[in-house]
């Protein structure tokens, strides 16, 4: 009996331990996300008051994604060949700091540029961020790990861009900057009391020489190809030029809050439970679809919208129509392919997806310089019209590929 006791007592204390850790390692996600998205509704803003042409503020959203596409594979391999965590976990908080401080280097649009490439650095850690949690839980609750760092994820980009424009408004162009430098210093600070997360060689871990496998799979190539055209939506709108599009109406920047607020609501409102209703209702064709051409139609809609408050109105239905796509892409990125391959897959899937986040916003921003802003809208709607119809080709409800 006093063994079973104690069994149960370090039973006790390890649960609280591993829940504790779990707490630990979500503050740093929080302030790693906090300090990366804090500027981001008054970038494309900034880099026009530089002095930037459209062409080069294009340049600049671009950068983020190309950062990725050159990056994310080789940290997420090289932490597993390492066998370590840590140190990528260290290299996204110093990128993501260190961005803050480029930006505040000079009123220089190539700052605003170097700036933003590191910031991609920074996301291209993420990878390493997303496999050191899921080690915190046994393998049958890597779901709960995904929706946890999901949750946290969205609530920082939420609360850090909601008071970007205030910040700027009343405190200039350098205040979002600051605070985000500062914020990832902290966590920093925090992160170096992680423990290391080693583990066992995995079988399953991405290596280069199973890509070519992994390409051979039809959905996960059309899958991704689908999210390319969905990230190009995004980085065209909401982190792209949307924020321009306001204060060409005559929004001040404080109530650019306002704008993210309404697109992240119902973004994280559909992310969590839209996907499910509407698969259940539509299937997933019909609601990939249904998701794609409202996006078409809320970005088509923008440069139209008079006043702010319908511009918000564009933006609650595409934060929504956008937050149907994404769970379903990532889901089925990885549904048809065998389990031993689903690493790399995921690798895969996320580093093509980056071309979108790089692609949409450059040439948007040559759109731009030659048609108005509402040439880059019309590209987003042009793009996401694009996908619904290959959504309608490509998807089938049963999982398969046409």
């Amino acid at each position: 009996m006093p063994k079973q006791k104690e069994k149960g007592a370090q039973s006790v204390e390890g649960s609280k331990t591993r829940e504790s850790s779990r707490f630990f390692f979500l503050v740093i996600v929080f302030m790693f996300w906090f300090s990366s998205y804090i500027y981001v509704p008054v970038l494309s803003p900034y880099v026009e008051h530089l002095g930037a042409s459209y062409v080069m503020v294009g340049s600049v959203l671009g950068i983020y994604g190309l950062m990725q596409i050159l990056f994310r594979l080789p940290i997420g391999i090289g932490s597993d060949y390492l066998n370590r965590r840590r140190p990528f976990i260290y290299l996204g908080l110093i990128a993501s700091g260190a961005s803050c401080l480029l930006f505040m280097a000079g009123a220089h649009p190539g700052w605003a540029l170097a700036a933003r490439a590191v910031s991609g650095i920074a996301a291209s850690a993420w990878v390493v961020y997303s496999v050191m949690f899921a080690g915190y839980f046994p393998k049958e609750g890597a779901g709960k790990a995904m929706d946890m760092l999901q949750f946290t994820t969205v609530i920082a980009q939420l609360m850090s861009m909601m008071i970007s424009g205030y910040m700027v408004e009343h405190w200039g162009w350098n205040a979002p900057f600051v605070i985000g430098g500062l914020v990832a210093i902290a966590a920093l600070v925090l992160a170096l009391r992680l423990p290391e997360q080693q583990q066992k060689k995995r079988e399953n871990a991405i290596q280069l020489k199973d890509l070519a496998a992994v390409i051979k799979e039809p959905l996960l190539v059309k899958v991704s190809l689908l999210s390319v055209l969905a990230h190009c939506v995004l980085f065209i709108t909401m982190f792209g030029y949307t924020p321009n599009q306001a204060l060409d109406i005559g929004a001040s920047k404080e109530s650019l809050g306002w704008l993210t607020l309404a697109f992240m609501l119902p973004h994280a409102v559909a992310t969590l439970y839209g996907s499910r209703l509407f698969g259940r209702l539509l299937g997933d064709r019909g609601t990939l679809l249904l998701g794609f051409a409202g996006s078409a139609l809320f970005t088509l809609l923008i440069p139209s919208m008079p006043t702010l408050a319908a511009l918000c109105a564009t933006q609650i239905g595409n934060g929504f129509m956008q937050g149907l796509i994404f769970p379903l892409l990532l889901g089925k990125s990885v549904s048809g392919v065998a389990p031993f391959k689903r690493a790399t897959a995921m690798g895969f899937y996320q580093a093509v997806y980056a071309i979108g986040m790089s692609g949409g916003p450059f040439v948007a921003g040559w759109m731009s310089s030659a048609y108005g802003l509402s040439g880059g809208f019309w590209l987003g709607g042009i793009a996401a019209a694009l996908a619904a119809v290959l959504s309608w080709v490509w998807i089938t409800d049963a999982g398969a590929s046409r």
